[in-house]
């Protein structure tokens, strides 16, 4: 069997955390399995659905480098729904129904009341067609509803959650179409997953119970469902579910300055048994991945872990990564010296200034006056040392008996207007012997 699995967002609204993780769980493993990776837009509802954000999740998909092998549009099927709506309902399985929406709202408070659950009671199956032309006569239109087979218990393997099993009676007849002939979620997308090919479903486990009633779909459509994988969703570091994990999207993690590889260190791996680490490439983290290793409990997710996993990923950015994005003089050399004390990549500016200038260090004593002004001289003299930090410290301690912070303190602020950075000995050579000259002259006076 070819393994192929889909993301299949709605484009209302821009990707959040929770639906990049789900479109990196089927990519990951689609790709481990050497199977086919689907973006399906599910953009049905024509009044919501807008293209910028049809566009916007394919650079936040790129961005992440989650590159889908196809992309279909379930605003192009619509032909294929009807097909089989209709043939579903020659078969008895979709029946329509009049309430609206006060009606059923009524109804399922009524329940709730009497301490029942709030399913729907079947009343459409009961009405003549005598009283369905009636409620057309007033201007009602019909939604349609799946009928579930109440004999048929609802049984599948979960890869995630194991063995689920539920009682079709206990269900609710979904509406699968509005009164304005508008499709909602569930049936044409169980038609897409049989029509496309879709061996593997990973979604997040708020659509268990669509699955049990997207399962008799399936049956009712003549085909074998494909398997599902339902996986726990995420909570903030309160360890409830967040309205704010609702917002934070790729626009937010870039503003952020957060790298993609982060995002898909962290999200391949919270709410498994497997240790969240910085990796820069996402072989490891394919190979590695296993429903297994999933468990029940909420996956937390934590800004902080995110924040310090960013900074242990940009250390370990080889040049070749990085170079469209550094400064135009800053070659492979200066971004392994500079690469260790960046927070982000962000701070490559900051750190690109202190080598080309113009700093502006800090107000000196007056012994620290006449020390750097002694270094400029011991600079001069070592100009042609092949290790002139090196050589320059040494020279400085057996003139003046400075030692320790005393010694190369003074020197740090003077060349870099810092007091932290880079090891001077790899540093000093990036800034120069000229500017490094001028720089003690300027400290020193």
């Amino acid at each position: 069997m070819t393994i192929k699995t889909r993301f299949a967002p709605s484009p209302t609204g821009h990707l959040h955390v929770g639906n990049i993780r789900t479109a990196l769980h089927n990519w990951m493993f689609a790709r481990k399995e050497g199977g086919t990776f689907l973006l399906r837009l599910d953009d049905t509802d024509a009044e919501r659905s807008n293209e910028e954000y049809v566009e916007a999740i394919r650079a936040d998909l790129a961005w992440l480098g989650l590159t889908p092998d196809e992309e279909q549009r379930q605003s192009a099927r619509f032909a294929r729904y009807e097909e089989e709506f209709e043939k579903l309902k020659a078969a008895g399985r979709v029946y329509p129904a009049y309430e609206t929406a006060q009606e059923l709202d009524l109804k399922r408070k009524i329940q709730l009341g009497r301490g029942k659950p709030p399913i729907y009671d079947r009343a459409a199956l009961d009405l003549s067609d005598a009283e369905r032309a009636g409620l057309e006569e007033q201007g009602r239109k019909p939604h349609w509803r799946f009928k579930l087979d109440h004999d048929t218990p609802i049984t599948w393997a979960d890869r995630i959650r194991g063995e689920q099993h539920f009682d079709p009676a206990l269900l609710s007849d979904p509406v699968i179409r509005r009164e304005d002939g508008s499709w909602l979620y569930m049936l044409p997308s169980a038609i897409d997953d049989i029509d496309m090919g879709i061996t593997h479903v990973v979604r997040g486990e708020d659509h268990v119970a669509n699955t049990a009633v997207q399962i008799q779909m399936f049956h009712a459509l003549g085909a074998e469902p494909p398997e599902f994988a339902h996986e726990a969703l995420l909570v903030g570091t309160e360890g409830k579910l967040s309205k704010r994990l609702g917002s934070l999207g790729v626009s937010s993690f870039r503003e952020k300055h957060i790298e993609p590889q982060a995002i898909v260190a962290l999200l391949a791996r919270i709410g498994t048994s497997d240790p969240v680490e910085p990796v820069a490439d996402v072989e490891p983290l394919i190979s590695t991945f296993d429903f297994a290793r999933f468990g029940r409990a909420p996956a937390r997710f934590d800004d902080e872990e995110l924040t310090q996993l960013n900074q242990k990923i940009v250390h370990l950015l080889d040049y070749d990564a990085v170079k469209d994005r550094l400064p135009e003089a800053m070659d492979a050399a200066a971004w392994e010296v500079i690469r260790p004390n960046l927070h982000d990549m962000h701070d490559v500016e900051q750190w690109w200034q202190v080598v080309t200038g113009p700093i502006s260090a800090p107000e000196m004593s007056p012994e620290d006056r006449e020390f750097l002004s002694l270094a400029r001289a011991k600079m001069e003299e070592l100009e042609a040392s092949g290790d002139l930090w090196k050589d320059l410290t040494g020279a400085l301690k057996e003139a003046t008996g400075r030692k320790g912070k005393s010694l190369f303190m003074p020197l740090r602020q003077a060349l870099t207007g810092l007091d932290h950075g880079p090891d001077m000995n790899a540093l000093l050579p990036l800034i120069g012997l000229k500017s490094a000259l001028a720089r003690l002259a300027q400290a020193a006076v």
